[in-house]
């Protein structure tokens, strides 16, 4: 039988043992601030699990390049740039579309480059070549012209094709087929702000059709006729006509005259159900029957430009003014301060180009009702 003392002293030493196990288990677990630290890391790896996932399906769009393989390397540029401000959160699928096959070289290069899925098509030789109906030599002497009058690409037939192109075909290619919205980046191109939204399911949510970040009035040299054209076209199909439609942008006189502003179609986000409507596909096919292309030197921005003011409503177009972009030489900075937090943008807003007097966007911003940012006279001093 234990003494007093001898209980006294194994009930200290249980205590101590005690004390020493609880002191191990509270080193060995996390204190209240360390357990919720864990759970948001936990929660950060799980999110982060998830942002790698692709888009569940909601909106179906994809970033869309026409593009050379020696425009490789300039390209790259532009998707690290788009990459880094908006696309590595949601992982949208890239289409480059070449009218030759695409080297391994720029398969690989721009594979690894790319967060979601890339595809690469080649454009069948009827939509990159003269059609039958022009005629060649009325059209080289047309090229020759304005080569001579110093006309920019004013000589060149791949440039016409590109136009053509971008106009008429790159949404019925097939790798287009499974998209609703389209994103169009090219070479050379850079992005000065983040992105925290989903840029597509934005245009979905609002119903809009057309987004576009700069707007410049179109050399008249190399579309004489396109109005005439377009005219002729309404007057035959009057019903294709918005009710609301942007006419007063692109003409100061109700329609008689073209004032040739456009939306630089170098950026566009867009509905593909807007390029694939019965409106303007049978008003592309107007164009390229009067081969305008081809015998002047038609852009597919003005005519895209053209189409989305006259078959839509207003309130389908939208500015994206948080942007920030830049192809040569024209750059889109955000002026309001709050935009310029929010997206960490990079650009001088002295460079902005969007209230410049050759900018069209202040005929556009008076015609919708619009007010410059308070920071333009910070910029730019008194208008």
């Amino acid at each position: 039988m234990l003494s007093p003392g001898q209980t006294k002293s194994r009930l200290i030493r249980s205590i101590f043992l005690v004390a020493v196990l609880i002191l191990i288990i509270y080193h060995a677990l996390p204190s209240s601030t360390s357990k919720l630290d864990s759970q948001k890391r936990l929660e950060s790896a799980d999110t982060n699990e998830i942002l790698m996932k692709k888009p569940t399906g909601k909106v179906k769009a994809t970033f869309v390049t026409l593009a050379r393989n020696e425009d490789l390397w300039e390209l790259l540029g532009s998707i690290q740039s788009i990459e880094d401000r908006f696309n590595h959160k949601f992982h949208y699928d890239w289409v480059f579309l070449n009218d030759v096959k695409f080297t391994d070289e720029f398969i690989e290069e721009t594979t690894k480059s790319v967060s979601g899925d890339t595809k690469y098509g080649v454009i069948p030789y009827d939509h990159w070549s003269v059609p039958l109906n022009i005629n060649i030599d009325k059209a080289q002497a047309s090229w020759k012209e304005m080569e001579e009058k110093g006309v920019l690409y004013g000589g060149s037939l791949s440039y016409r094709h590109m136009c053509r192109y971008e106009s008429g075909f790159f949404f019925r290619h097939p790798l287009m087929d499974e998209y609703d919205y389209y994103w169009r980046v090219e070479p050379s191109v850079k992005f000065y702000c983040d992105l925290d939204y989903d840029v597509f399911s934005f245009m979905k949510e609002n119903d809009l059709e057309y987004g576009f970040t700069i707007a410049l009035n179109e050399y008249i040299e190399t579309i004489p006729t396109l109005w005439d054209t377009t005219k002729d076209f309404i007057s035959k199909n009057p019903q294709f006509l918005a009710k609301d439609n942007s006419l007063d942008f692109i003409s100061n006189d109700d329609g008689e005259t073209y004032n040739t502003c456009h939306f630089w179609s170098n950026f566009e986000i867009g509905k593909l159900d807007f390029l694939r409507s019965k409106a303007y596909t049978k008003y592309f096919d107007h164009l390229d029957k009067a081969g305008g292309f081809f015998y002047e030197r038609w852009g597919d921005a003005p005519v895209h430009s053209i189409a989305a003011s006259l078959f839509l409503d207003k309130s389908k177009l939208h500015f994206f003014e948080d942007v920030g972009y830049y192809h040569g030489p024209f750059t889109q900075c955000p002026l309001k301060q709050s935009v310029r937090k929010k997206g960490r943008c990079s650009c001088n807003p002295r460079d902005d180009i969007t209230f410049q007097p050759y900018s069209c966007l202040n005929r556009y911003y008076k015609l919708r009702g619009m007010k410059k940012p308070e920071e333009f006279l910070k910029y730019f001093g008194e208008e």
